[in-house]
C-alpha cells in the first residue's frame, strides 16, 4: 500500500513540475512558406489537436524552401511540409520524398485540392493567386489597367515590381499562367515586354504589393490576399484582376518519407485536412479546400475564383527547372539583391 501511494505521490509530484508536460512532446519540424505572422495560430492549432507534437518551424519562401528540401534529398530533416505550393510537392513526389498518405476526412475536399491520381501524396489546404497592387495616386495619369497588356505602358517603366519566380511561389506562379493562359510564345512575348517596364523583381511574394502600398512604385504584382490587406489598412491601391484571368497556385501538405515521427505526422496531416484547419485558413486566404466554408476579405477582388486560369498543377512541376532556366536567362538582370 505504501509502496503504491508512494509511487502515485511522486507520479502527482512530477507532472505538477513545470515542463513536465512538455517532456512527453515529440518534435516534429515543419517546413512551409506560410506567412510569418500566421505560424503562431496553426501551431497552436495543431497542438491541441495533436497534444503529444511539438511543432517546430523552418520557414522560408517557396523556392528558397523548394530548394532546401530537394538538397536533402538524400537525408531529410524535415517531417512534413505544411503550407508549400503542391506543384513543389509534386517535384517531391517525383523524386520519392513523400510518404503515401490519405488523411482522414481528404476525400471531402474540393477536387482541386486532392491528386488527380494516385499515389496519394500531397493535400491541398488552400488557393493563392497573383494581382495587380495599382497605386492610384502615384499613377498620374496612367489609366487603371484592364489587361495583362495594359503594364506595357511605357509611363509605367521601372515602375513595376513582382516577384522573382525562383524565389517566390506567387513569383512562379504568374509566370506558369501566362505561360498556360496565353500560350508559351505570347506568354514570353509578354513578359518580354513587361520586363522593359520592372524596376526590380523582388524575393518576396507579398513585397511588391507593400512598396505599392507605400508608394515607392506603381505597380506590385503580387499575393491577392496581401493586396486586400494593404487596401484595408488604407493604402490608395486598386487590387485588380486582369480581363485574361489569372494564375493560381495550391498550398499543400504533406508527410515526408522516412520520417522517424511519421505516426504523429499522419495525426497532423489529417488535422491539415479538417474542416477546423481550413477555417484557420480563412485567416490568410479567400480560397479554402474544405466545401462550404466562405471566406470574405475586405476588399478582396469578388470575381477572383472565377478568372483563375485553367492551371495544371503537374505541367508546373514537370517544367519548373526549364521555365526559371529561360525565365533567368532573360530576365535575372533585374533581379533585387537577396538579404
Amino acid at each position: 500500500m505504501k509502496s503504491w501511494l508512494a509511487t502515485a505521490l511522486i507520479g502527482a509530484f512530477a507532472l505538477a513540475i513545470p515542463g513536465h508536460a512538455n517532456a512527453q512532446k515529440t518534435k516534429v519540424t515543419v517546413y512551409t512558406a506560410l506567412e510569418n505572422d500566421l505560424l503562431p495560430s496553426f501551431k497552436a492549432s495543431i497542438e491541441k489537436a495533436v497534444p503529444e507534437a511539438d511543432v517546430s518551424w523552418v520557414r522560408d519562401s517557396t523556392g528558397v524552401i523548394t530548394a532546401r528540401f530537394l538538397a536533402e534529398k538524400d537525408a531529410p530533416k524535415a517531417d512534413m511540409v505544411i503550407g508549400l505550393a503542391a506543384s513543389s510537392l509534386l517535384m517531391f513526389d517525383k523524386a520519392g520524398l513523400l510518404e503515401t498518405y490519405e488523411p482522414k476526412g481528404a476525400a471531402t475536399l474540393k477536387p482541386a485540392f486532392r491528386p488527380s491520381k494516385a499515389p496519394y501524396t500531397w493535400t491541398g489546404t488552400a488557393a493563392y493567386l497573383g494581382v495587380v497592387c495599382f497605386n492610384t495616386a502615384e499613377a498620374k495619369g496612367v489609366p487603371v489597367p484592364v489587361s495583362w497588356n495594359d503594364l506595357h505602358n511605357p509611363a509605367l517603366k521601372g515602375k513595376i515590381v513582382m516577384p522573382h519566380p525562383a524565389s517566390s511561389g506567387t513569383g512562379y506562379l504568374m509566370v506558369a499562367g501566362w505561360l498556360q493562359g496565353m500560350g508559351e510564345e505570347a506568354g514570353w512575348k509578354f513578359m518580354d515586354g513587361l520586363h522593359e517596364n520592372i524596376g526590380a523583381y523582388l524575393h518576396s511574394g507579398s513585397a511588391p504589393c507593400v512598396q505599392a502600398a507605400r508608394g515607392e512604385r506603381t505597380v506590385g504584382l503580387a499575393l491577392d490576399m496581401r493586396g486586400a490587406s494593404e487596401k484595408t489598412k488604407g493604402a490608395p491601391i486598386e487590387v485588380i484582376i486582369p480581363k485574361e484571368g489569372v494564375g493560381w497556385e495550391v498550398e499543400a501538405s504533406a508527410v515526408v518519407k522516412g520520417s522517424k515521427v511519421a505516426p504523429i505526422a499522419r495525426k497532423i496531416a489529417d488535422w491539415a485536412a479538417s474542416k477546423e484547419a481550413s477555417e484557420l485558413y480563412t485567416k490568410g486566404y479567400a480560397i479554402v479546400a474544405y466545401p462550404g466554408i466562405e471566406a470574405s476579405p475586405k476588399n478582396y477582388p469578388a470575381d477572383a475564383e472565377a478568372k483563375m486560369v485553367k492551371n495544371d498543377l503537374a505541367w508546373m512541376a514537370e517544367n519548373r527547372e526549364r521555365v526559371l532556366a529561360e525565365w533567368s536567362k532573360r530576365y535575372d538582370s533585374k533581379a533585387a539583391p537577396k538579404n
